[in-house]
């Protein structure tokens, strides 16, 4: 299911890093009845993301950097999100 949230996490982290891999999982269902769960079905996401804007990076600053794409949805309108970026080439 790929509701208005994953879509617009999908279309600001497209826009800002081009990325040559994108998976944004869905982690909601895992949290049911917990803290965040706000029963919209899109309240705690992963994010996988390679994009050549992360060589050279550090992990925190990649972070940063998603977290910056990202704008007001964390924290605003999803409760959790697990980023892992890294650049191609990297395992």
């Amino acid at each position: 299911m790929n509701g208005p949230i994953a879509q617009e996490l999908r279309q600001r982290l497209t826009d800002a890093f081009a990325p040559t891999q994108l998976q944004i999982i869905n982690d909601t269902a895992q949290h049911r009845g917990h803290a965040g769960d706000d029963g919209s079905g899109e309240s705690h996401f992963t994010v996988e993301i390679e994009s050549a804007a992360f060589a050279g990076v550090s992990r925190l600053q990649r972070q940063r950097m998603v977290n910056a794409a990202l704008g007001d949805l964390p924290g605003q309108r999803i409760h959790a999100l697990a980023i892992r970026a890294r650049a191609p080439d990297e395992d």
